[in-house]
């Protein structure tokens, strides 16, 4: 008879217990359904890259790249190919559609690097077409080495860049230049993204688009730069290198990193972002050690999300 019931109660016991333990398990898998859905969206952060970085992916799949950025996360777009009129072979409507039909939105663009960029003889056509497709920022990248020989070299293009950031601001686009290293070279004793940039720039027709890698790479620190010249800088260009070398002023090196994998400080830089006037920052990577920039922009956007934007 207490076999009987030792026996009854152990079923009893072992029921409850398997109950409990379906019930434990139910609760678990709910807690980490809860929990993934709950997983915050990367393009809430903002992010946005400049193009450049897949321009060998978009040389022969345009549709297909931008969704692969679009899936890893990347809000905002920085443009890397304008040409006639069009951007990528595409016309400013279209590439607007399609940029947006995957959840992006086109901020801002560099324009052709190969020759003078924006001149006052193609600025009003440059405008137009910028306006079309949306942006808020053109930008000058580059400046031709034959055009930053002297100081009255680059005083001429401070003066024309004023009068071009005029005529951007006519169509509601703010007109901006984008730094490599070679600014921060002496030429006739001058530094002139200091001595030229900074002062015959119009501060309100003319932003900045700091390239943290170039800058660094040429010795200057960001935030002494944001405190000496507050509220210049309304765009980022988040770019990280592996190795700590002696500044240097020609644009040639490969020592590119994802965002958060390298030994740039982008939280101190980043908690400086008001007195900067930072707006918009875009991920940028000239090129990657193994070929393979999509793996290197999600490193970037992990990074970014789960360390230095928290």
């Amino acid at each position: 008879m207490k076999t009987t019931q030792s026996r009854r109660n152990f079923l009893r016991m072992s029921a409850t217990s398997a109950l409990g333990a379906f019930a434990l398990t139910q609760y678990s898998f709910k807690a980490a359904a809860e929990s993934a859905s709950a997983a915050v969206d990367p393009k809430t952060f903002g992010i946005g890259l400049q193009l450049y970085t897949i321009r060998d992916a978009m040389a022969k799949d345009i549709p297909g790249s931008l969704k692969k950025i679009s899936d890893i996360g990347i809000k905002n777009l920085e443009l890397a190919s304008y040409s006639n009129g069009k951007f990528y072979g595409y016309e400013p409507s279209e590439f607007k559609k399609l940029v947006n039909g995957l959840g992006m939105d086109i901020i801002s663009s560099h324009t052709q690097v190969e020759a003078l960029g924006i001149t006052l003889d193609n600025a009003k056509k440059m405008a137009e077409d910028h306006a079309k497709i949306g942006v808020k920022y053109c930008i000058q990248p580059w400046v031709v080495e034959e055009a930053r020989t002297t100081l009255d070299s680059y005083k001429k293009m401070t003066a024309e860049w004023n009068k071009v950031g005029g005529i951007m601001k006519e169509h509601n686009i703010q007109f901006g230049y984008h730094n490599h290293n070679f600014e921060f070279d002496k030429v006739e004793g001058k530094i002139p993204y200091y001595d030229i940039f900074m002062v015959e720039l119009d501060k309100d027709l003319v932003t900045m688009e700091l390239d943290l890698f170039w800058a660094t790479k040429a010795g200057q620190n960001p935030v002494e730069m944001f405190k000496k010249y507050p509220g210049r800088f309304q765009l980022f260009h988040m770019k990280d290198m592996f190795t700590k070398e002696a500044p240097f002023y020609k644009p040639a090196t490969n020592d590119f990193a994802p965002v958060g994998a390298g030994l740039i400080d982008f939280k101190e830089i980043l908690a400086a972002k008001e007195i900067a006037g930072m707006k918009y920052f875009f991920v940028e990577q000239d090129s990657t050690k193994d070929g393979k920039p999509f793996e290197a922009i999600q490193t970037s956007v992990t990074n970014l999300t789960t360390k230095l934007l928290k």
